[in-house]
């Protein structure tokens, strides 16, 4: 019994008295106490990165909004509501493409990126990316991945490490994809602060991003994605 409990005190800090004869803290009750343990360090393995970005995590705190509500130049608005994959279109561009991870851990989720299938204060992995072509940063993309949401097949994506999250989304052919929205970040914003950071210069004009939330095996998670300056997205 001493394994049980020392168990149980590692993975939840705390310490359950178990009594195997009881009929209620019965073998069965072990048994969910063990699944809590696993579980526990799986959760904890999810957000298990040994370094992260100074400005990790970013966030996106801005209004979000339908693309009907802004004039945007042709090209831009192609690439803020095209519905298929963001990743296969930026590789059909350069030679090389990668993905540096800034950071994920497991946070709340805040007020102003709720919506209807993430409600305020669920517990979501958060990831924040930077995707590149041929060396130039083109994207900045935050996920939120609810932990309900990363059970069964859908657990992997919760350890992609450098490999794209929308890569291995759309290899799914019942993946869904709800509406696009968009919202323009200015030079106060946390995402202009990246990318004066890694353009080491001002940013000149807003920077333009959208978001969705996507469906697996009936699970949400919610992405967002903002085209850095110098972008693909932004060129005539």
């Amino acid at each position: 019994m001493f394994f049980i409990r020392q168990l149980i005190k590692n993975g939840l800090g705390q310490i359950a008295l178990i009594d195997v004869g009881s009929p209620i803290h019965g073998v069965g009750y072990i048994f969910v106490m063990l699944n809590a343990i696993i579980r526990r360090f799986s959760l904890n393995s999810f957000s298990g990165m040994t370094t992260e970005h100074s400005l990790f995590p970013v966030q996106m705190i801005v209004n979000w909004h339908s693309p009907d509500t802004y004039i945007l130049p042709n090209r831009l608005r192609d690439w803020l509501l095209d519905p298929s994959s963001l990743t296969a279109r930026l590789k059909y561009h350069c030679r090389e493409f990668r993905v540096e991870v800034l950071g994920q851990k497991i946070i709340a989720c805040d007020a102003c990126e709720a919506n209807e299938d993430i409600i305020v204060g669920e517990q979501v992995l958060v990831r924040e990316v930077l995707l590149y072509c041929d060396d130039m940063p083109q994207v900045f993309a935050r996920s939120l991945l609810p932990l309900s949401s990363l059970t069964g097949a859908q657990q992997q994506l919760a350890h992609l490490g450098t490999q794209s999250l929308g890569q291995v989304l759309f290899n799914h052919p019942d993946l869904i994809r709800k509406k696009i929205e968009v919202a323009a970040f200015d030079e106060a914003s946390s995402v202009a602060k990246l990318a004066n950071e890694l353009s080491r210069e001002k940013i000149q004009q807003p920077l333009w991003g959208r978001r969705s939330v996507f469906v697996l095996d009936a699970k949400p998670l919610m992405v967002a994605e903002v085209f850095l300056p110098g972008a693909v997205a932004y060129q005539k």
